[in-house]
Protein backbone atom coordinates (compact mmCIF):
# COMPACT_ATOMS: atom_id res chain seq x y z
CA UNK A 1 0.00 0.00 0.00
CA UNK A 2 3.22 2.51 -0.14
CA UNK A 3 3.37 2.91 3.85
CA UNK A 4 6.45 3.22 5.77
CA UNK A 5 5.83 1.05 8.94
CA UNK A 6 7.81 2.56 12.02
CA UNK A 7 7.57 0.57 14.87
CA UNK A 8 8.46 2.41 17.85
CA UNK A 9 10.15 -0.42 20.39
CA UNK A 10 11.23 2.22 23.19
CA UNK A 11 14.17 1.66 25.03
CA UNK A 12 14.77 0.90 29.08
CA UNK A 13 11.66 2.38 30.41
CA UNK A 14 12.01 3.53 34.08
CA UNK A 15 8.49 2.49 34.24
CA UNK A 16 9.43 -0.68 33.84
CA UNK A 17 12.00 -1.09 36.43
CA UNK A 18 13.33 -3.53 37.74
CA UNK A 19 11.75 -5.63 34.73
CA UNK A 20 13.90 -4.08 31.85
CA UNK A 21 17.64 -3.92 32.49
CA UNK A 22 20.73 -2.95 30.10
CA UNK A 23 20.40 -6.91 29.38
CA UNK A 24 16.71 -6.85 29.08
CA UNK A 25 15.06 -3.60 26.98
CA UNK A 26 11.45 -3.47 27.07
CA UNK A 27 10.95 -4.40 23.68
CA UNK A 28 12.44 -7.78 24.53
CA UNK A 29 10.33 -8.23 27.98
CA UNK A 30 8.62 -11.64 27.60
CA UNK A 31 4.91 -11.99 27.47
CA UNK A 32 3.88 -15.86 27.12
CA UNK A 33 7.32 -16.88 27.34
CA UNK A 34 8.19 -14.17 23.48
CA UNK A 35 9.36 -10.60 23.50
CA UNK A 36 6.96 -8.46 23.41
CA UNK A 37 7.70 -6.85 20.20
CA UNK A 38 6.97 -10.32 18.46
CA UNK A 39 3.41 -9.36 18.54
CA UNK A 40 3.14 -6.36 16.60
CA UNK A 41 5.64 -7.65 14.14
CA UNK A 42 3.58 -10.83 13.26
CA UNK A 43 0.58 -8.46 13.06
CA UNK A 44 2.32 -6.54 10.47
CA UNK A 45 3.29 -9.37 8.91
CA UNK A 46 -0.30 -10.97 8.64
CA UNK A 47 -1.07 -7.56 6.86
CA UNK A 48 1.72 -7.64 4.22
CA UNK A 49 3.62 -4.93 5.90
CA UNK A 50 6.96 -6.32 5.94
CA UNK A 51 9.43 -3.14 5.27
CA UNK A 52 9.92 -1.81 8.60
CA UNK A 53 11.98 0.61 10.31
CA UNK A 54 12.22 -0.51 14.04
CA UNK A 55 13.34 2.79 16.82
CA UNK A 56 15.24 1.78 19.62
CA UNK A 57 16.07 4.12 22.23
CA UNK A 58 19.78 3.65 23.21
CA UNK A 59 22.75 1.96 21.27
CA UNK A 60 23.12 -1.18 23.25
CA UNK A 61 19.13 -1.60 23.58
CA UNK A 62 19.47 -1.44 19.17
CA UNK A 63 22.35 -4.10 19.35
CA UNK A 64 20.23 -6.58 21.44
CA UNK A 65 16.46 -5.96 19.79
CA UNK A 66 18.09 -6.10 16.12
CA UNK A 67 20.19 -9.04 16.86
CA UNK A 68 16.79 -10.68 18.08
CA UNK A 69 14.69 -9.82 14.68
CA UNK A 70 17.20 -10.91 12.77
CA UNK A 71 17.45 -14.16 14.25
CA UNK A 72 13.61 -14.44 14.33
CA UNK A 73 12.64 -12.84 11.27
CA UNK A 74 15.17 -14.02 8.98
CA UNK A 75 13.57 -14.30 5.34
CA UNK A 76 10.60 -12.94 6.51
CA UNK A 77 10.83 -9.57 7.31
CA UNK A 78 12.92 -6.40 5.75
CA UNK A 79 13.91 -5.26 9.08
CA UNK A 80 16.22 -1.64 9.41
CA UNK A 81 17.19 -0.85 13.16
CA UNK A 82 17.86 2.60 13.85
CA UNK A 83 19.09 4.07 17.19
CA UNK A 84 18.34 7.55 18.73
CA UNK A 85 18.85 9.18 21.67
CA UNK A 86 16.99 7.95 25.33
CA UNK A 87 14.13 9.56 26.58
CA UNK A 88 13.70 11.77 23.59
CA UNK A 89 9.98 10.96 22.95
CA UNK A 90 8.19 9.55 19.41
CA UNK A 91 8.26 12.65 18.07
CA UNK A 92 11.86 13.18 18.87
CA UNK A 93 12.38 9.70 17.51
CA UNK A 94 10.54 10.41 14.55
CA UNK A 95 12.25 13.49 13.82
CA UNK A 96 15.30 11.68 14.52
CA UNK A 97 14.55 8.82 11.93
CA UNK A 98 12.92 11.48 9.20
CA UNK A 99 16.10 11.32 6.47
CA UNK A 100 14.39 7.47 6.34
CA UNK A 101 11.16 8.39 5.64
CA UNK A 102 10.08 8.94 2.12
CA UNK A 103 6.90 7.32 1.08
CA UNK A 104 3.87 9.44 1.10
CA UNK A 105 2.53 7.40 3.88
CA UNK A 106 3.58 6.77 7.51
CA UNK A 107 2.21 3.76 9.76
CA UNK A 108 3.77 4.38 13.20
CA UNK A 109 3.17 1.73 15.80
CA UNK A 110 4.53 1.71 19.10
CA UNK A 111 6.58 -1.65 19.84
CA UNK A 112 4.47 -2.90 23.31
CA UNK A 113 1.04 -3.01 21.49
CA UNK A 114 -0.27 -6.39 21.99
CA UNK A 115 -3.42 -6.42 19.73
CA UNK A 116 -5.54 -8.45 16.84
CA UNK A 117 -6.71 -5.38 14.95
CA UNK A 118 -5.09 -5.77 11.21
CA UNK A 119 -2.70 -2.46 10.56
CA UNK A 120 -4.15 -3.03 7.51
CA UNK A 121 -7.58 -1.95 8.24
CA UNK A 122 -5.90 1.64 9.72
CA UNK A 123 -4.03 2.57 6.14
CA UNK A 124 -7.10 1.70 4.58
CA UNK A 125 -9.43 4.06 6.25
CA UNK A 126 -6.70 6.55 5.76
CA UNK A 127 -6.48 6.04 2.15
CA UNK A 128 -9.94 6.26 2.03
CA UNK A 129 -10.59 9.76 3.69
CA UNK A 130 -7.51 11.34 2.10
CA UNK A 131 -6.51 12.32 5.95
CA UNK A 132 -3.30 13.88 7.95
CA UNK A 133 -4.06 11.59 10.37
CA UNK A 134 -6.01 8.45 11.10
CA UNK A 135 -5.84 6.85 14.86
CA UNK A 136 -6.59 3.63 15.97
CA UNK A 137 -8.78 3.69 18.83
CA UNK A 138 -9.91 0.51 20.97
CA UNK A 139 -12.03 -0.67 24.16
CA UNK A 140 -9.89 0.60 27.27
CA UNK A 141 -9.13 -2.57 28.79
CA UNK A 142 -9.57 -3.51 32.68
CA UNK A 143 -6.54 -3.46 35.12
CA UNK A 144 -5.62 -5.54 37.64
CA UNK A 145 -5.77 -9.39 38.79
CA UNK A 146 -9.29 -11.45 38.04
CA UNK A 147 -10.95 -12.99 40.53
CA UNK A 148 -9.26 -16.19 40.70
CA UNK A 149 -7.07 -18.10 43.46
CA UNK A 150 -6.91 -16.12 46.27
CA UNK A 151 -8.21 -15.79 49.50
CA UNK A 152 -8.43 -11.86 48.62
CA UNK A 153 -9.87 -12.33 45.50
CA UNK A 154 -12.93 -10.26 46.66
CA UNK A 155 -11.12 -7.12 46.67
CA UNK A 156 -9.27 -8.04 43.30
CA UNK A 157 -12.12 -7.29 41.21
CA UNK A 158 -10.91 -5.80 37.63
CA UNK A 159 -10.92 -2.03 37.37
CA UNK A 160 -11.07 -0.22 34.00
CA UNK A 161 -7.62 1.31 33.21
CA UNK A 162 -7.32 5.07 32.95
CA UNK A 163 -7.98 6.61 29.41
CA UNK A 164 -8.62 9.22 27.19
CA UNK A 165 -11.53 11.72 26.63
CA UNK A 166 -12.37 11.44 23.25
CA UNK A 167 -14.44 13.85 20.97
CA UNK A 168 -16.24 12.21 17.72
CA UNK A 169 -18.22 13.79 14.82
CA UNK A 170 -22.16 12.01 14.78
CA UNK A 171 -20.53 9.34 12.37
CA UNK A 172 -17.52 8.52 14.02
CA UNK A 173 -15.26 8.59 11.63
CA UNK A 174 -13.41 12.28 12.74
CA UNK A 175 -11.75 12.69 15.60
CA UNK A 176 -12.45 16.27 16.55
CA UNK A 177 -10.98 16.20 20.28
CA UNK A 178 -8.50 14.42 22.03
CA UNK A 179 -7.45 14.84 25.67
CA UNK A 180 -5.09 12.37 27.70
CA UNK A 181 -5.76 10.86 30.66
CA UNK A 182 -3.47 12.99 32.97
CA UNK A 183 -5.57 16.04 31.63
CA UNK A 184 -8.80 14.90 31.99
CA UNK A 185 -9.59 16.31 35.33
CA UNK A 186 -9.00 19.35 33.80
CA UNK A 187 -11.32 21.49 32.15
CA UNK A 188 -12.28 20.15 28.58
CA UNK A 189 -12.10 23.07 26.22
CA UNK A 190 -13.29 22.37 22.92
CA UNK A 191 -12.84 24.60 19.66
CA UNK A 192 -15.70 26.37 18.52
CA UNK A 193 -15.05 26.56 15.07
CA UNK A 194 -15.35 22.49 15.18
CA UNK A 195 -18.10 22.57 17.57
CA UNK A 196 -20.04 25.10 15.37
CA UNK A 197 -18.93 23.03 12.36
CA UNK A 198 -20.69 19.45 13.13
CA UNK A 199 -23.01 20.66 15.47
CA UNK A 200 -22.64 18.24 18.08
CA UNK A 201 -19.55 16.06 18.72
CA UNK A 202 -20.08 12.44 20.78
CA UNK A 203 -17.58 12.64 23.75
CA UNK A 204 -16.15 9.17 25.05
CA UNK A 205 -14.03 8.19 28.11
CA UNK A 206 -14.29 4.15 26.81
CA UNK A 207 -11.82 4.56 24.57
CA UNK A 208 -8.28 4.30 24.42
CA UNK A 209 -5.78 5.67 21.78
CA UNK A 210 -3.54 2.18 20.86
CA UNK A 211 -0.89 4.18 19.93
CA UNK A 212 -1.50 2.80 16.22
CA UNK A 213 -1.33 5.66 14.10
CA UNK A 214 -1.23 6.50 9.86
CA UNK A 215 0.31 9.69 8.87
CA UNK A 216 0.81 12.06 5.91
CA UNK A 217 4.47 12.23 6.11
CA UNK A 218 4.85 15.86 4.36
CA UNK A 219 2.18 16.84 6.95
CA UNK A 220 4.01 15.36 9.77
CA UNK A 221 7.56 16.09 9.02
CA UNK A 222 6.50 20.01 8.42
CA UNK A 223 4.72 19.91 12.17
CA UNK A 224 8.08 18.54 13.53
CA UNK A 225 10.09 20.82 11.57
CA UNK A 226 8.08 24.07 13.59
CA UNK A 227 7.29 22.78 16.08
CA UNK A 228 10.81 21.60 17.89
CA UNK A 229 9.36 21.09 21.73
CA UNK A 230 7.15 18.91 20.63
CA UNK A 231 7.92 15.64 22.60
CA UNK A 232 5.07 13.31 22.28
CA UNK A 233 2.70 11.84 19.06
CA UNK A 234 0.02 11.45 21.67
CA UNK A 235 0.30 14.47 23.56
CA UNK A 236 1.34 16.98 21.43
CA UNK A 237 1.21 16.26 18.04
CA UNK A 238 -2.13 14.36 17.47
CA UNK A 239 -3.70 17.25 19.67
CA UNK A 240 -2.27 20.35 17.45
CA UNK A 241 -3.51 18.52 14.51
CA UNK A 242 -6.80 17.67 15.65
CA UNK A 243 -7.10 21.42 17.10
CA UNK A 244 -5.69 22.71 13.58
CA UNK A 245 -8.21 21.26 11.26
CA UNK A 246 -10.43 23.74 10.09
CA UNK A 247 -7.70 26.86 10.53
CA UNK A 248 -8.16 28.63 7.51
CA UNK A 249 -5.78 30.78 6.18
CA UNK A 250 -6.88 33.93 4.36
CA UNK A 251 -3.99 35.28 1.81
CA UNK A 252 -5.47 38.50 0.32
CA UNK A 253 -5.88 41.70 1.49
CA UNK A 254 -7.21 41.10 4.99
CA UNK A 255 -5.98 38.20 7.60
CA UNK A 256 -7.33 35.66 9.49
CA UNK A 257 -5.23 35.30 12.78
CA UNK A 258 -4.86 31.53 13.76
CA UNK A 259 -4.12 31.76 17.47
CA UNK A 260 -1.79 28.78 18.95
CA UNK A 261 -4.69 27.17 20.44
CA UNK A 262 -6.30 26.60 16.90
CA UNK A 263 -9.39 29.54 18.13
CA UNK A 264 -9.45 32.00 15.50
CA UNK A 265 -10.18 35.98 15.57
CA UNK A 266 -11.14 37.22 12.00
CA UNK A 267 -10.38 40.95 11.57
CA UNK A 268 -13.07 41.82 9.27
CA UNK A 269 -16.66 41.47 8.05
CA UNK A 270 -15.99 39.91 4.62
CA UNK A 271 -13.88 37.17 6.29
CA UNK A 272 -16.66 36.45 8.50
CA UNK A 273 -19.13 35.70 5.51
CA UNK A 274 -16.67 33.96 4.10
CA UNK A 275 -15.90 31.80 7.68
CA UNK A 276 -19.41 31.28 8.78
CA UNK A 277 -20.19 30.04 5.08
CA UNK A 278 -17.48 27.54 5.39
CA UNK A 279 -18.53 26.00 8.31
CA UNK A 280 -22.41 26.82 8.09
CA UNK A 281 -22.02 24.98 4.71
CA UNK A 282 -19.98 22.01 6.84
CA UNK A 283 -22.68 21.16 9.32
CA UNK A 284 -22.93 17.60 7.11
CA UNK A 285 -21.12 14.64 8.00
CA UNK A 286 -18.19 15.47 5.52
CA UNK A 287 -17.44 19.17 7.27
CA UNK A 288 -13.98 18.91 5.86
CA UNK A 289 -15.20 19.62 2.47
CA UNK A 290 -14.58 23.73 1.86
CA UNK A 291 -17.08 25.73 1.08
CA UNK A 292 -16.81 25.44 -3.07
CA UNK A 293 -14.22 28.03 -4.29
CA UNK A 294 -13.72 28.07 -7.44
CA UNK A 295 -11.61 26.32 -10.06
CA UNK A 296 -8.19 28.16 -8.46
CA UNK A 297 -9.45 27.96 -4.67
CA UNK A 298 -10.37 31.47 -4.40
CA UNK A 299 -13.80 33.47 -3.37
CA UNK A 300 -14.49 36.97 -2.48
CA UNK A 301 -11.04 37.58 -3.34
CA UNK A 302 -9.96 35.36 -0.79
CA UNK A 303 -7.80 32.65 -0.86
CA UNK A 304 -7.92 29.88 1.74
CA UNK A 305 -5.81 27.28 3.00
CA UNK A 306 -7.09 23.74 2.32
CA UNK A 307 -8.39 22.06 6.09
CA UNK A 308 -6.74 18.84 7.01
CA UNK A 309 -8.88 15.65 8.32
CA UNK A 310 -8.30 13.53 11.23
CA UNK A 311 -9.81 10.28 10.95
CA UNK A 312 -10.28 7.59 13.37
CA UNK A 313 -10.78 3.79 13.35
CA UNK A 314 -12.41 2.62 15.91
CA UNK A 315 -11.66 -1.54 16.89
CA UNK A 316 -15.05 -3.64 17.52
CA UNK A 317 -15.47 -4.41 20.69
CA UNK A 318 -14.49 -8.06 20.49
CA UNK A 319 -10.99 -7.38 19.69
CA UNK A 320 -8.06 -7.30 22.28
CA UNK A 321 -6.03 -4.80 22.11
CA UNK A 322 -3.38 -3.57 24.96
CA UNK A 323 -0.23 -1.73 25.50
CA UNK A 324 2.66 -2.55 27.96
CA UNK A 325 3.47 0.54 29.22
CA UNK A 326 3.32 -0.25 33.19
CA UNK A 327 4.56 -3.42 35.38
CA UNK A 328 0.73 -3.91 36.20
CA UNK A 329 -0.21 -3.80 32.14
CA UNK A 330 2.98 -6.33 32.01
CA UNK A 331 1.01 -8.65 34.31
CA UNK A 332 -2.48 -8.16 32.83
CA UNK A 333 -1.21 -8.97 29.22
CA UNK A 334 0.54 -12.19 30.58
CA UNK A 335 -2.74 -13.28 31.95
CA UNK A 336 -4.82 -12.29 29.28
CA UNK A 337 -2.75 -14.08 26.19
CA UNK A 338 -2.67 -17.44 28.19
CA UNK A 339 -6.22 -16.68 29.09
CA UNK A 340 -9.23 -14.99 27.30
CA UNK A 341 -6.70 -13.77 24.55
CA UNK A 342 -4.76 -16.97 24.11
CA UNK A 343 -5.31 -16.58 20.19
CA UNK A 344 -2.53 -14.28 20.06
CA UNK A 345 -0.29 -16.37 21.67
CA UNK A 346 0.26 -18.51 18.74
CA UNK A 347 0.70 -21.78 20.38
CA UNK A 348 -1.56 -25.07 20.88
CA UNK A 349 -3.75 -25.36 24.40
CA UNK A 350 -4.15 -29.10 25.80
CA UNK A 351 -7.36 -29.97 26.83
CA UNK A 352 -6.65 -28.24 30.56
CA UNK A 353 -6.44 -25.89 28.67
CA UNK A 354 -2.85 -24.62 29.60
CA UNK A 355 0.88 -24.68 27.66
CA UNK A 356 2.95 -26.95 29.27
CA UNK A 357 6.27 -28.09 27.01
CA UNK A 358 6.97 -31.31 26.02
CA UNK A 359 10.36 -31.30 28.12
CA UNK A 360 9.16 -29.77 31.10
CA UNK A 361 9.27 -32.16 34.34
CA UNK A 362 6.55 -31.78 36.76
CA UNK A 363 6.92 -33.65 40.74
CA UNK A 364 4.19 -36.03 41.94
CA UNK A 365 0.81 -34.33 42.47
CA UNK A 366 1.61 -31.27 41.29
CA UNK A 367 -0.85 -29.39 39.68
CA UNK A 368 -0.73 -26.82 36.90
CA UNK A 369 -3.90 -25.75 36.15
CA UNK A 370 -5.73 -23.53 33.23
CA UNK A 371 -4.36 -20.42 31.93
CA UNK A 372 -0.64 -21.45 32.85
CA UNK A 373 1.92 -22.05 31.02
CA UNK A 374 5.55 -23.89 31.93
CA UNK A 375 8.27 -23.06 29.61
CA UNK A 376 10.64 -25.63 28.15
CA UNK A 377 13.31 -27.32 30.20
CA UNK A 378 11.84 -26.20 33.44
CA UNK A 379 11.62 -28.38 36.21
CA UNK A 380 8.88 -28.82 39.61
CA UNK A 381 9.41 -30.41 42.55
CA UNK A 382 6.47 -32.57 44.35
CA UNK A 383 3.30 -31.46 45.36
CA UNK A 384 3.47 -27.57 43.89
CA UNK A 385 0.69 -25.70 42.43
CA UNK A 386 0.30 -22.70 39.55
CA UNK A 387 -2.26 -20.96 38.78
CA UNK A 388 -3.18 -18.33 36.26
CA UNK A 389 0.83 -17.73 35.48
CA UNK A 390 3.78 -18.20 33.41
CA UNK A 391 6.94 -19.75 34.18
CA UNK A 392 9.77 -19.37 31.67
CA UNK A 393 12.60 -21.23 30.04
CA UNK A 394 14.75 -23.90 32.37
CA UNK A 395 13.25 -22.53 35.87
CA UNK A 396 14.01 -25.06 38.57
CA UNK A 397 11.17 -24.76 41.41
CA UNK A 398 11.50 -27.07 44.56
CA UNK A 399 8.77 -28.45 46.32
CA UNK A 400 5.86 -27.40 47.96
CA UNK A 401 5.75 -24.20 46.48
CA UNK A 402 2.71 -22.24 45.91
CA UNK A 403 2.33 -19.59 42.48
CA UNK A 404 -0.45 -17.98 41.69
CA UNK A 405 -1.46 -14.79 39.38
CA UNK A 406 2.51 -14.15 38.70
CA UNK A 407 4.97 -14.40 35.86
CA UNK A 408 8.74 -15.97 35.93
CA UNK A 409 11.05 -15.49 33.76
CA UNK A 410 13.52 -17.88 32.56
CA UNK A 411 16.25 -19.80 34.39
CA UNK A 412 14.67 -18.63 37.61
CA UNK A 413 14.88 -20.64 40.55
CA UNK A 414 12.29 -20.92 43.67
CA UNK A 415 12.71 -22.99 46.51
CA UNK A 416 11.25 -25.58 48.03
CA UNK A 417 7.81 -24.03 50.78
CA UNK A 418 8.10 -20.64 48.95
CA UNK A 419 4.80 -18.82 47.38
CA UNK A 420 4.65 -16.43 45.48
CA UNK A 421 1.54 -14.35 44.47
CA UNK A 422 0.85 -11.18 41.79
CA UNK A 423 4.05 -11.02 41.29
CA UNK A 424 6.84 -10.36 38.63
CA UNK A 425 10.35 -13.15 39.25
CA UNK A 426 12.57 -11.55 36.27
CA UNK A 427 15.54 -13.86 34.66
CA UNK A 428 18.55 -15.89 36.90
CA UNK A 429 16.89 -14.85 40.31
CA UNK A 430 17.25 -16.85 43.01
CA UNK A 431 14.05 -17.00 45.74
CA UNK A 432 15.28 -19.27 48.27
CA UNK A 433 13.25 -21.31 50.46
CA UNK A 434 10.34 -20.22 52.09
CA UNK A 435 9.85 -17.04 50.97
CA UNK A 436 6.59 -15.48 51.09
CA UNK A 437 6.35 -12.51 48.13
CA UNK A 438 2.86 -10.65 47.50
CA UNK A 439 2.23 -8.01 44.67
CA UNK A 440 6.48 -7.82 44.43
CA UNK A 441 8.71 -7.26 41.56
CA UNK A 442 11.82 -8.99 41.73
CA UNK A 443 14.81 -7.64 39.38
CA UNK A 444 17.02 -10.03 37.18
CA UNK A 445 20.09 -11.53 38.95
CA UNK A 446 18.91 -10.95 42.45
CA UNK A 447 18.61 -13.18 45.56
CA UNK A 448 15.57 -13.55 48.19
CA UNK A 449 16.85 -14.85 51.45
CA UNK A 450 15.21 -17.72 52.96
CA UNK A 451 12.07 -17.26 55.01
CA UNK A 452 12.15 -13.65 54.45
CA UNK A 453 8.59 -12.61 53.33
CA UNK A 454 7.59 -9.42 51.13
CA UNK A 455 4.23 -7.62 50.32
CA UNK A 456 4.56 -4.92 47.67
CA UNK A 457 7.96 -4.59 47.16
CA UNK A 458 10.37 -3.60 44.23
CA UNK A 459 13.75 -6.05 44.73
CA UNK A 460 16.48 -5.55 42.69
CA UNK A 461 20.33 -5.45 42.41
CA UNK A 462 21.74 -1.82 42.51
CA UNK A 463 23.26 -0.32 38.93
CA UNK A 464 26.76 0.63 39.10
CA UNK A 465 26.52 4.27 40.14
CA UNK A 466 23.20 4.28 41.10
CA UNK A 467 21.90 4.81 44.37
CA UNK A 468 18.94 2.72 45.47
Amino acid sequence: MDFQVVVLAGGTSKKLVPLVSKEVPKALLPVANRPVISYVLELLEQSNLKDLIVVVEGEEAAVRVGGWISGAYVDRLHVEVAAVPEDIGSAGALRAIAPHLTASDILVVSGDLVCDVPPGAVAAVHRRHDAVSTTMLCSAPVSGPAEFGTSGAKDKVKKPSRCNVIGLDPTKQFLLHIAAGTEVEKDIRVQKNILRAVGQMIIQADLMDAHLYAFKRAVLQEVLDQKEKFQSLRQDVLPYLVRTQLRSEVLANTSLQAEENGEAKVSSQNNQVVLSQLLANASTTSFHELYAMGPNGSAHGLKVKRTHKCCVYIASKNKYCARLNSIQAFSDINRDVIGEANHLSGYSFSAQNNIIHPSAERGSKTTVGPHCMLGEGSQMGDKCSVKRSVIGRHCRIGSNVKIVNSVVMNHATIGDGSSIQGSVICSNVQVQDRVVLKDCQVGAGFVVSAGSEYKGESLAKKEKGQSQ
